[in-house]
Formats: structure tokens, C-alpha cells, sequence
């Protein structure tokens, strides 16, 4: 358990050291889905009321996230998304600070999503 508070600790340390990139999620397409891999850092509560087709649901606030990310193919592009985007930034940069090639934080979260649709 030390390990696990240490480690958490160290990627907290990182956050402000490495850089993801972003894009606004009105500007994401299920085009960007076909070489990559979609991620919901919300709640399961949360995205069982509503998702972006084809996205995989990790909790950002569950104590096994790094556990759960060490599943996705770092080689795969990663497009992380939250409710509006917070959550979504702090992940980008752990997956960034785990060696993930290539992470873009889906900003405006899925609240921005469901306003563009509305429009």
C-alpha cells in the first residue's frame, strides 16, 4: 500500500512536467476512434447516462486507474475525455507521464458534446 501512495505521489509530482495535447471534443470524430482508443474517465454512474460510441470506461477516481490504464496499447493514440474536462487533463498527463505515445485530452468534456449536438 506504501508503494501504491508513493507512486500516486511521484505522478502527481509529474503532472506539471509533461505536456499532452488537446482537442476540443466538438473536433473529435469517430474518424479519430479507428486508430486509437477512446477513454471516459468518469464515474460509472456518470457514463452509464450517457457516452461517446465505442468509449472504454475508466474511473478516474478508482485507486486501481493506473492498473486499469496498463491494459490500453501504449502505442495506440488515446483520446481521454470527462464531464468537462478536468479530470480528463489530470489522466492525460499520468498516461503521458506512463509512457502512452500519443494522449489528446478531449477538452469541453462530454457536457461540450452534448451542447454541440443540441445545436
Amino acid at each position: 500500500m506504501k508503494f501504491y501512495y508513493l507512486l500516486v505521489t511521484l505522478f502527481v509530482i509529474n503532472l506539471g512536467c509533461v505536456q499532452s495535447k488537446g482537442k476540443h471534443i466538438t473536433e473529435f470524430s469517430q474518424n479519430d476512434i479507428e486508430s486509437g482508443i477512446l477513454v471516459d474517465v468518469r464515474t460509472p454512474e456518470e457514463f452509464s447516462a450517457g457516452h461517446l460510441d465505442n468509449a472504454l470506461n475508466i474511473n478516474w477516481f478508482d485507486t486501481d486507474f493506473i492498473k486499469s490504464v496498463d491494459s490500453i496499447d501504449r502505442a495506440r493514440p488515446v483520446y481521454v475525455y470527462c464531464k468537462m474536462g478536468g479530470r480528463s487533463a489530470k489522466a492525460a498527463h499520468v498516461l503521458d507521464s506512463l509512457g502512452f505515445d500519443k494522449v489528446v485530452n478531449l477538452e469541453g468534456g462530454y457536457d461540450a458534446f452534448m451542447a454541440d449536438k443540441k445545436n
